[in-house]
């Protein structure tokens, strides 16, 4: 439902990110079938992960590069949680640093979820992904303790850390009773040496669409 309703916020011509997930997928879905029917022309999508590139493909969505199409108009994705003002975390899918880059070159970002995903704080149910390069990734893992984390490095099977598209490694960090002062932890984060990105997307979403029992709704920032 919500990626059906995600769907029909899209207009011929425009510049699309296209996020990564379970719920992206059913977005794409209804793109696709959009585009297939000659409703919409002029489409392009700019991937946010391998998986997404694969999917648009086979669902006849015409792809380019960020580097090639610059501003976008509009970036369609998921989240692992959503706060009430519309902060996010994202990236229990993995691809949580090509999002953010793709997020921040558009010009609207809407997030779809089903209401299990709203939050009173950021933090309270999905761990915080922390992305992070191999060298040496396990030195970070006593300094995020001491942020107040309960860090986890993502196991990828066969007793190696799962790895990103970027060939980078994701610690995933609890914080029981959610994240105090996320501004604060992301420029700490950010100051970190070796830490590529976090899944704390603040200030990015300018509107979530919101599936429930009821139906769907949407929130907007503000």
């Amino acid at each position: 439902m919500a990626g059906s309703d995600a769907a029909r916020s899209v207009a011929s011509g425009m510049r699309l990110g296209l996020g990564t997930g379970s719920t992206v997928a059913h977005f794409l879905e209804h793109l696709g079938a959009r585009i297939a029917g000659g409703e919409l022309s002029g489409v392009v999508g700019v991937p946010t992960s391998v998986r997404t590139e694969r999917a648009a493909r086979k669902l006849g969505i015409a792809l380019a590069t960020l580097e090639e199409i610059g501003t976008l108009d509009l970036t369609v994705d998921g989240a692992d949680e959503v706060d009430p003002g519309l902060d996010l975390v994202k990236g229990l899918g993995g691809a949580l640093l090509r999002e953010k880059m793709v997020a921040q070159a558009s010009v609207r970002m809407l997030v779809i979820v089903d209401d299990s995903k709203l939050v009173g704080r950021l933090g309270e149910i999905a761990p915080l992904p922390v992305e992070v390069v191999p060298f040496g990734h396990m030195s970070h893992v006593g300094w995020l303790r001491d942020l107040g984390a309960e860090p986890r490095v993502r196991d990828g099977g066969n007793g190696h850390p799962y790895r990103t598209d970027n060939g980078n490694v994701i610690i995933d960090c609890h914080f029981t009773g959610g994240i105090e002062d996320s501004a604060g932890l992301e420029r700490r984060l950010g100051r970190r040496a070796g830490v590529v990105e976090c899944g704390l997307f603040l200030g990015v979403a300018t509107e979530a669409v919101v599936a429930g029992v009821g139906g769907v709704r949407r929130m907007k920032r503000g």
